[in-house]
């Protein structure tokens, strides 16, 4: 896909997610729409993998580690035809696999996660088995800044580094906000650059919330030897203008007025976009 393509399936799956948990009257608003740019760059244009293939012990993996956003997961699956879009109206309801936090009994998804702390340690297992295995697969994984206070990331970025897994990307959704306020007033985990530096990662720091950048970020290989470190820098409630840069919407769902609101800003971004 191009970038122009890249940019107009990223709104328009926001704008699937914002109607979602309206509907469903749950959903981690804020948290979904600041990764969106991340998961379609990744599932439309760099990871080698697709539902025909998803079986393939040589396809790439990811692994979504803050799986409290599992809402943008669940509609950029849906829009890559891992299941019908149409399963989605069940999301939140009783005997609905498609809950609030990831499942591998849905199609797609590798691992069971939202439990945070605990995403780059499945990561770093599963590229360790890549490379024992002699497989040429590549593991990415997503994390939350807010993430970085759990103790398990840092043990497993220590074991990154110590195994060279020079076939682990992972990326922190950058957004400086977390459910109880700023990341740095919370439990301050910066400099995050420096820090995985020191555990052996080669860091990129990047717009989050480009399509350009993400693209040129993920699609260049790692140097040999060295785990990656995407510091994606986003914007919490991104597409939304009421619901940007807002802690409070890190879960919360839209009223009526702010539903039609937001649904019209999208629909002005989609329409702009296919008119360039």
């Amino acid at each position: 896909m191009d970038i122009k393509s890249l940019e107009l399936k990223a709104a328009e799956v926001r704008l699937a997610t914002w109607k979602m948990i309206y509907q469903a009257k749950t959903g981690h608003t804020g948290s979904d729409l600041s990764c969106a740019d991340i998961l379609v760059a990744l599932y439309f244009d760099v990871l080698k993998q697709t539902p025909a293939t998803f079986t393939d012990p040589n396809r790439d993996r990811y692994i979504q580690s803050k799986g409290h956003a599992v809402e943008i997961l669940y509609n950029v699956l849906a829009a890559k035809g891992y299941f019908p879009e149409s399963d989605l109206a069940t999301y939140s309801q009783f005997n609905s696999p498609y809950i609030g936090h990831p499942t591998n009994h849905i199609n797609g998804i590798e691992l069971n996660t939202g439990s945070l702390g605990h995403g780059l340690a499945l990561s770093v297992g599963t590229a360790l088995a890549g490379k024992l295995d002699k497989r040429d697969y590549h593991v990415y994984t997503l994390m939350g800044d807010g993430e970085q206070a759990e103790g398990s990331v840092w043990e497993a970025a220590m074991s990154a580094g110590n195994y060279k897994l020079d076939n682990l990307t992972a990326i922190i959704d950058h957004n400086r906000l977390q459910i109880s306020g700023p990341t740095t007033q919370v439990m301050n985990s910066e400099p995050l650059s420096e820090k995985y530096e020191a555990f052996g990662f080669d860091v990129v720091e990047v717009n989050g919330n480009d399509m350009t950048e993400l693209v040129t970020a993920l699609k260049a290989p790692n140097n040999p030897g060295k785990p990656k470190l995407i510091l994606a820098n986003t914007i919490k409630g991104r597409g939304i203008s009421f619901a940007e840069n807002k802690a409070v919407w890190h879960h919360k769902v839209p009223t009526e007025e702010e539903y039609r609101q937001g649904i019209t800003e999208l629909e002005t971004v989609m329409g702009g976009l296919k008119n360039e």
